[in-house]
C-alpha cells in the first residue's frame, strides 16, 4: 500500500463521558384493522431509555483470571492503561473508531475500540471502557451478542510498511460471543487477520488495555497498533 503522508482531510474529535439514550419513542396510532394491531403490538411498547457511562479507570481495582491477547500486533507506540468493568459485570457488545479512507492522505484505519459492559445481559444499565484512543474517525454504531458475553478476539493487522508507506497497524477486529456467534467490525481492509486469542471459557471479557502510537504531528500515524483484553470468572465475582 502506498499513501502519501500529507495530511488529507479534518479529523473529528470526540468528548463526553456520560449519554443517556432514547432507544425509541414511537406513538401508537389508532389502527383500523385487527391485522395492523397485531402487527403494532408484536414491536413491544417503545420509549424505553437506556443509561450508558463511561467506567474509566473507576473500578481497575476489579480481580481478573487471565488476559486475551494476540501475536500479530504493530510494532508503534506504548501499551497505556487498562480500563475494568464493574464487579459483575462483563462485556456484550463494542462498538469502534475507524477512520474511512484517505485517499492520498496519511490513513490510520481502526483508532479505538470501545467495550460495552452489562451486568446479567440487562440492557438498559451499561458501563462502557475503551482505554486509549485515537483521533481520527467516527464511532460504529454498537454490536451485541444476541446473548452471551464476549470471550475471544482476532485482530486483522497491515504489518509496517517500511520507510517511505503508511502504516495503518490495527485495520479490524472481530470477536467471538459465548453463546457461539462471530461479531465483526466495520472496519477496514488493509493486512489479513491473524490468530484467535485464548477463549475465556466459564466467563467473560471485563477489561481493555490498547497500544497508541501518539498524534506524529504532520508525519505518518498508524494510532491503534495492538489491544489486549482481561477474562474475568463469573463464579468469583
Amino acid at each position: 500500500m502506498n499513501h502519501s503522508h500529507e495530511r488529507g482531510s479534518h479529523k473529528s474529535f470526540e468528548t463526553g463521558a456520560a449519554l443517556i439514550l432514547t432507544v425509541c419513542g414511537v406513538r401508537m396510532w389508532r389502527l383500523l384493522s385487527a391485522v395492523a394491531t397485531l402487527a403494532v403490538l408484536s414491536l413491544g411498547v417503545c420509549g424505553e431509555k437506556v443509561f450508558l457511562q463511561r467506567a474509566g479507570t473507576t473500578f481497575n481495582g476489579r480481580k481478573y483470571r487471565s488476559v486475551l491477547d494476540v501475536t500479530n500486533g504493530e510494532r508503534f507506540g506504548s501499551w497505556t492503561w487498562p480500563e475494568m468493568c464493574p464487579e459483575n459485570f462483563f462485556v456484550v457488545g463494542f462498538s469502534v473508531r475507524v477512520e474511512s479512507k484517505q485517499y492520498g492522505g496519511d490513513d490510520t484505519a481502526l483508532n479505538g475500540i470501545r467495550l460495552i459492559c452489562s451486568k446479567d445481559e440487562n440492557r438498559n444499565f451499561l458501563y462502557y471502557v475503551e482505554s486509549h484512543t485515537g483521533h481520527f474517525g467516527e464511532w460504529s454504531h454498537p454490536q451485541y451478542c444476541p446473548s452471551g458475553v464476549l470471550t475471544s478476539f482476532q485482530l486483522r493487522v497491515e504489518p509496517h510498511q517500511g520507510p517511505f508507506g503508511d502504516d495503518t497497524a490495527v485495520n479490524n477486529i472481530k470477536f467471538r460471543c459465548s453463546s457461539n456467534p462471530m461479531l465483526e467490525a466495520p472496519g477496514m481492509s488493509w493486512g489479513e487477520y491473524g490468530h484467535w486469542s485464548q477463549d475465556c471459557v466459564g466467563g467473560g471479557i471485563c477489561g481493555i488495555e490498547t497500544k497508541m502510537e501518539e498524534y506524529q504531528l504532520g508525519l505518518d500515524d498508524s494510532s491503534l497498533n495492538d489491544v489486549r483484553f482481561f477474562c474475568c470468572d463469573k463464579h468469583q465475582e
